[in-house]
């Protein structure tokens, strides 16, 4: 039951908590609160909300996903993947149904964290994770351009289409002074990110801008001015008014946010565990994260999960347990408690210019461009999901992306079965030595995959890094009885080459058959890739290991 269940805090605190770590923690803390403080402002008035909601969010739910999640050093807040689903529910049901949408979707991921739902991650094809992550970049950036122009529009529309319609009817009314906001802001982050990055680049073209149009008495829309009574503090925690009715209109919407907070978090946790060398329990960060849910409804927050961009800073930055997001989150409600006023001369067009970089963060436009590499097959899942994203809507495309990859895998799952009819004669099956250890070099480790390398398995092959002791200095994967991997499989395969590059491992793949060879060819792994060895056969990859472990060696082109 622990490996599942249990706090990771709870853990650390059973370990024993030194002052060292307080240190650490601390500093990653406040560290990431800089960065948090203006992406939670500029992410709450995305959503249709207000700035305050957002950092009501940041405090309390970050507090209680870093204290009950399942995860050493995830941070949690609001997030850019809730922004449509937000702004559609307040639209439609008032704020006081998002209230109720999230107090549900705290209770679903709850459940689906105590039935053990969180290996269900690793079933969720990597073209539709991609596609649906790009069409809400899409969808942020596209929402922030009134305010990056200053456009005179007195309601922008929800759609995207009609949304750019009355942006180009409205472009006549762009202010010039708006316009040299947003782009200095612009210019602050993009200039910091390359010649400064571990310095706070949001929280820096705020600071700058909010200065220059103080001081310029610059005529552009500002926090104060687009919301003049911010109250400061965090507000006390109530209920909406809950009825059937509203339970039944907010359910479909509930599920899409707790679909997302689940994805996202443990991706985030996913993409933690590789950067911090830790392990986190799935199930227990569903649970975390429903709780953070609940008490963010509670306290008239937004929904929030896992955010990763937050979390690798906060790695970065040198946190050791969950002690750095709660102090991230303490940080954030001093801020709150004392500084409130200072958001007033925020300009907005600073604001969308952190969220255009945010969605071009999440976009992951590499990502996406490698799988418009792919066959047709994952080609149509990732364009499919993200043009119903843009266009129509997030639940429905999140539903054709996993159902048309679904019918796609079985339909090459039913390709790559051959029929025998040499009745065993002419089958070596036991070529693939049961012994394949008694011969194995010093430093090197060995894995054999049997059958296809698909997105339903996929997280294997990490989890298998992950649970060795020593790192070995060479990997061979031997692959003859994979006839088939998908995008999600090469994702992986990059994943696991990558840490293992990180571990000072080298990896080699035996007898790898043409269609896996083929997609990896696709995105620069074929052969003669420098981060990649090939061999024949399981005899040829254990010479090429003993070569490989002499440092003079080098790969042949």
């Amino acid at each position: 039951m622990q490996a599942a269940f249990g706090p990771k805090l709870a853990t650390v605190l059973r370990e024993g908590y030194s002052s060292r770590l307080l240190r650490a923690d601390a500093i990653a803390g406040l560290t990431v609160a800089i960065v948090a403080l203006p992406l939670a402002m500029a992410l709450g008035i995305a959503s249709g909300a207000s700035p305050d909601k957002g950092l009501v969010t940041a405090v309390v739910a970050g507090f209680l996903i870093s204290a009950l999640g399942g995860s050493r050093v995830q941070v949690g807040g609001p997030t850019g993947a809730f922004v449509v689903v937000i702004f559609n529910v307040i639209a439609k049901h008032g704020y006081d149904g998002l209230l109720i949408a999230t107090l549900l979707a705290g209770l679903i991921l709850i459940l689906a964290g105590v039935f053990r739902f969180g290996q269900l991650i690793k079933y969720i094809p990597h073209p539709v994770v991609t596609g649906f992550t790009a069409g809400i970049a899409v969808i942020i950036a596209s929402s922030q351009v009134k305010d990056f122009l200053g456009l005179s529009i007195d309601k922008v529309p929800a759609d995207f289409i009609p949304k750019w319609e009355a942006y180009l009817d409205a472009i006549a009314t762009t202010s010039g002074a708006t316009v040299a906001v947003g782009v200095g802001a612009l210019a602050i982050i993009i200039a910091l990110r390359k010649l400064a990055p571990k310095l706070p680049g949001f929280l820096i073209a705020v600071v700058v801008t909010s200065v220059a149009v103080a001081l310029l008495k610059l005529p552009v829309d500002t926090i104060g001015s687009r919301f003049p009574e911010i109250p400061p503090g965090l507000p006390m925690p109530s209920l909406p008014e809950i009825s059937l009715a509203k339970i039944n209109a907010v359910l479909p919407s509930a599920f899409t946010i707790a679909f997302l907070a689940g994805i996202e978090a443990l991706l985030s946790a996913v993409v933690a565990d590789g950067m911090a060398g830790t392990r986190h329990r799935s199930n227990q960060e569903l649970i975390g994260q429903g709780v953070a849910n609940l008490g963010s409804a509670l306290f008239g927050g937004l929904p929030a999960t896992g955010a990763i961009a937050r979390t690798a800073t906060n790695i970065r930055s040198g946190a050791k347990t969950p002690v750095a997001g709660i102090m991230h989150a303490v940080f954030l409600l001093l801020f709150i408690l004392f500084a409130t006023d200072l958001m007033a001369y925020v300009p907005m067009a600073a604001l969308a210019a952190i969220l255009f970089m945010v969605a071009w963060g999440m976009s992951e436009y590499e990502r996406f461009l490698a799988l418009l590499r792919m066959p047709n097959s994952d080609r149509s899942v990732l364009l499919l999901t993200f043009g119903l994203t843009v266009l129509v809507d997030l639940t429905v495309a999140i539903g054709v992306g996993v159902t048309l990859a679904s019918l796609l895998f079985m339909a090459r799952m039913a390709e790559a079965v051959e029929v025998d009819t040499s009745n065993g004669k002419d089958i070596d099956l036991d070529s693939e030595d049961v012994h394949q250890r008694d011969t194995l070099p010093a430093g090197v480790e060995v894995f054999r995959i049997n059958g296809p390398f698909f997105f339903g398995v996929a997280g294997e092959l990490l989890d298998t890094l992950r649970r060795l002791g020593e790192s070995p200095r060479a990997i061979i994967l031997r692959m003859r009885l994979v006839p088939l991997l998908d995008a999600s499989g090469v994702r992986t395969l990059e994943e696991f080459i990558e840490q293992a590059r990180v571990a000072g491992a080298r990896v080699i793949l035996s007898g790898v058959q043409p269609q896996p060879r083929s997609m990896l060819e696709r995105v620069h792994l074929g052969q003669g890739s420098e981060k990649l060895f090939y061999a024949a056969d399981y005899a040829a990859a254990q010479a090429l290991a003993r070569d490989l472990l002499d440092a003079s060696y080098t790969n042949p082109a």
